[in-house]
C-alpha cells in the first residue's frame, strides 16, 4: 500500500483532500475501518447462529451467507481499500475521494444491510443489491489504470474481474443449487492470484526499502522470470482446485505451486527482518500460500477435509495479509512511522493463532466446539484490536502520508 514505484514527474500527491469528512478522503479510510468492523459483526452473528441463539438469512442460507459475507462482504472492502489508494500511487493520478467515495461505500454498505435480511426482501433482491459493488470498484480501477496508462498494472483487473464474476456466480449456486462450493472456490482463487502478485511486487519492495535504512547489503531477489513460473503454476493450481478439488492430477500440481511459492518467499529473505514485525508479517503470511497449496494436495488425496484446506487459504492467506496491509497502509498514509506498535503485534499474533487453530477441527473433531469458539475469538480479537488503535487514525486526523 505503500508506494512501490517511483511517481512520474508532476503525478498527484496523496491526501489532496482538505475539507470535508476525514473519513472520506482517501480510499483505504472509509473501506479499512467498514471491513474490520464487519469482520468483527459477522463473526459475532456467526457463533450466536451456532450456539442458538438467532437464526440469520434462511432464506440464503447459513453457512452460504457466512463463507459469502467473509468472502465478498469482508474481502471486498479490504481489496476496495487496497486499490483505491494503491492506484493512485500507480497512475499518478487524483484518488477517488469525496462524494464519489462516500457513493462507492455506500453502495458496499447496502450490500451488507441486504444480505443481513434475505428473509424479509427476499434472496433474489439481496444478491441484487450486493452484486451493485464489484463491477463498480472494477469500473473504477479500470477507468483510472487505463487512463493512467499503466498497461502493466491490467493484469490486476484480471483477478478483480474473476473475483466480480465469482461473486455474481455464488449467488446464483447459492439461490439455485443451495451451496455455492464452484464460485466460492475461484473466488479464493482470485484473491490468491492477486496475493501472488501484488504480493511479490511489495513484500520484496518493502523489505529492500527496511534492510536499506538498517545498512544491509544482500536484499530480496529482484522479480525475474522464476516469479512469472511460480505465478503461473499457481494459477493452473488453483484452477484445477476450482473445476476439480479432488484426484491425483490437482494433487501433483498443487505441490509443485507449493514448492515454488516456498522457494519464491525464501528469495525475499524474510527472516532478515524480525526486528520489525511491520515487516516480518508480511512474510508469515505469505508463507499461508505454500502452506494453502499443500494443504490443497492433500484434500485432493483425501487427507484432510476440504474445509480445512478452504481456512488455510482464507484465514491464513487472505487475512493474516490483509491485515498485514491494512496496518502497514494505514499507518503510512496518516504519517505514523512504519514500526509495529505492541497492540499490533497483538493483531498479529491472534490471526496467525486463528489461522492455525481452525484447520485443528479436522483433526480433533471431539474438540470441534471448543475450536470453533477459540478460532472466533481470536479473529475477533485481531480486527477488533485493529479498530481500537487504527479506528482512530482512519476518522479523526488528517495527515499527510510519509514520503
Amino acid at each position: 500500500m505503500d508506494q512501490t514505484q517511483t511517481p512520474r514527474r508532476g503525478a498527484v500527491p496523496r491526501g489532496l483532500l482538505q475539507t470535508g469528512p476525514v473519513l472520506f478522503s482517501y480510499g483505504f479510510r472509509p473501506f479499512f475501518l467498514g471491513g474490520a468492523i464487519w469482520a468483527c459483526v459477522t463473526m459475532v452473528l456467526w457463533i450466536a447462529t451456532l450456539a442458538g441463539q438467532i437464526e440469520i438469512a434462511s432464506a440464503y442460507g447459513l453457512y452460504a451467507w457466512h463463507a459469502h459475507e467473509m468472502l465478498f462482504g469482508f474481502g471486498s472492502a479490504i481489496l476496495a481499500g487496497f486499490f483505491l489508494t494503491a492506484v493512485p500511487n500507480w497512475t499518478g493520478r487524483l484518488p477517488v475521494s469525496g462524494w464519489p467515495l462516500a457513493g462507492l461505500f455506500s453502495l458496499w454498505c447496502l450490500g451488507r444491510l441486504a444480505m443481513l435480511f434475505p428473509d424479509v426482501i427476499g434472496a433474489l433482491p439481496a444478491a441484487t443489491m450486493d452484486a451493485l459493488f464489484l463491477p463498480a470498484l472494477l469500473t473504477i480501477s479500470a477507468r483510472e489504470i487505463i487512463a493512467g496508462k499503466q498497461w502493466k498494472n491490467l493484469k490486476v483487473l484480471i483477478g478483480l474481474g474473476v473475483l466480480t464474476a465469482a461473486n455474481l456466480g455464488f449467488h446464483y449456486e447459492a439461490i439455485v443449487i443451495g451451496a455455492a462450493d464452484y464460485a466460492s472456490r475461484f473466488g479464493i482463487s482470485a484473491y490468491i492470484t492477486l496475493i501472488c502478485v501484488i504480493g511479490g511486487r511489495i513484500i520484496p519492495s518493502f523489505t529492500r526499502n527496511w534492510l536499506a535504512k538498517q545498512g544491509a547489503t544482500r536484499f530480496p531477489a529482484p522479480f525475474s522470470r522464476f516469479d512469472m513460473i511460480t505465478i503461473l503454476a499457481s494459477v493452473a493450481a488453483l484452477l484445477l482446485w476450482s473445476l476439480s478439488p479432488e484426484g491425483v492430477v490437482t494433487a501433483i500440481v498443487g505441490c509443485g505451486a507449493g514448492a515454488l511459492q516456498f522457494a519464491r518467499l525464501y528469495r525475499w529473505r524474510g527472516w532478515t527482518t524480525t526486528s520489525e514485525t511491520l515487516v516480518t508479517i508480511l512474510h508469515i503470511a505469505y508463507l499461508f500460500v505454500p502452506f494453502g497449496f499443500v494443504a490443497i494436495a492433500a484434500s485432493a488425496l483425501g487427507w484432510i477435509d476440504r474445509a480445512s484446506a478452504t481456512h488455510i487459504l482464507t484465514v491464513g492467506t487472505m487475512s493474516a495479509m490483509m491485515l498485514a496491509v491494512m496496518t502497514r497502509a494505514t499507518r503510512g498514509h496518516t504519517g505514523r512511522q512504519l514500526t509495529a506498535s505492541k497492540m499490533t503485534n497483538l493483531c498479529y499474533a491472534a490471526i496467525l493463532l486463528c489461522a492455525l487453530v481452525r484447520p485443528l477441527s479436522a483433526i480433533l473433531p471431539a474438540y470441534l466446539v471448543l475450536i470453533y469458539a477459540s478460532a472466533g475469538l481470536f479473529w475477533l480479537a485481531a480486527f477488533g484490536l485493529y479498530l481500537i488503535e487504527y479506528g482512530p487514525m482512519l476518522t479523526r486526523v488528517r495527515r499527510q502520508a510519509m514520503g
